[in-house]
């Protein structure tokens, strides 16, 4: 398999996201790209213990795709070997009443991990700069004082939503939460492939809905919100990273490797040692357990 630098799907600086592309090409067949994640999925499992052992740090990881992206299956496939007591997934819908009566953020909030934890957001608080972008009548059901019609909803009204979403996560970072945020970036052609997958196969007709169909024709606006949040929000403490999404083996082993080669720079992220006095008696409790 060909040596990868992570930084190469790393925003660091304005990209064109219709310039990217979304194949990758690892050099070697699927057996052996899903054997190279199940080695690298492992390690991060192991990880995954040392950093709940160790407690001053959370990792939130953001996943964002336009339908049939693979976000479910990435979680799923990436996340295997977790414990579970140590990841939290939320998929998040359609705001519910609750969550109107408070700002936009709140939801995400109060879903963030815990210390010495892993949280992964299927779909994100950037739904609010996305799909209420496309359709900015989904703005008005959120009560928001001033915001009283279509027009209210301006350039200046997504400036400081695009501000609110750096400060949470500036605020977040500075408390201890890693954060991790991939666009899966899928084609339209493998977009349509996939759905014509879920109207062939019957096991998988449950995931299709007409309105797929509806937001798909409005492809070229999603992609160009993707680009713009992608460009006003990768910043060096909450980055965003573009994965080729049209192979979703290619896609996984991405995702797990920059997960994994960016968490074991965290030196500082080590179990805690046995204090001297119960380092010292081990031997004790040994012959204690053993005598019993």
């Amino acid at each position: 398999m060909k040596q990868i630098n992570i930084d190469q799907f790393k925003v660091s600086e304005k990209v064109d996201i219709s310039k990217i592309s979304t194949t990758y090409n690892l050099g070697v067949e699927k057996d052996a790209v899903e054997a190279e994640l199940r080695s690298v999925r492992k390690k991060l499992g192991k990880f995954q213990d040392t950093i709940y052992a160790h407690g001053k740090y959370a990792v939130l990881i953001c996943i964002q795709g336009m339908d049939t992206a693979g976000k479910d299956s990435m979680i799923r496939e990436v996340f295997k070997d977790f414990n579970t007591r140590g990841v939290v997934v939320h998929s998040f819908k359609v705001p519910t009443p609750k969550e109107l009566k408070h700002d936009y953020i709140w939801r995400h909030y109060i879903a963030l991990p815990e210390r010495g934890k892993f949280g992964i957001f299927n779909r994100t608080h950037y739904e609010n700069v996305l799909v209420t972008r496309v359709h900015p009548g989904y703005i008005l059901g959120e009560n928001i004082p001033n915001v009283n019609s279509l027009e209210d909803i301006n350039n200046n009204f997504w400036d400081k939503r695009f501000d609110q979403i750096n400060n949470f996560e500036k605020h977040i970072a500075e408390n201890g939460i890693i954060i991790f945020k991939f666009f899966l970036h899928l084609s339209k052609d493998e977009q349509k492939n996939r759905l014509l997958r879920r109207l062939a196969k019957k096991d998988k007709n449950w995931k299709f809905s007409p309105g797929d169909l509806k937001e798909r024709k409005l492809w070229d606006k999603y992609q160009t919100c993707y680009q713009d949040a992608i460009n006003r929000t990768s910043k060096p403490h909450a980055p965003w990273y573009t994965i080729p999404a049209d192979d979703k083996p290619t896609a996984r082993y991405l995702v797990a490797k920059i997960l994994y080669d960016t968490l074991i720079k965290y030196t500082d992220i080590q179990e805690p040692e046995l204090d001297d006095e119960v380092k010292a008696n081990l031997d004790l409790y040994k012959e204690q357990l053993e005598n019993e």
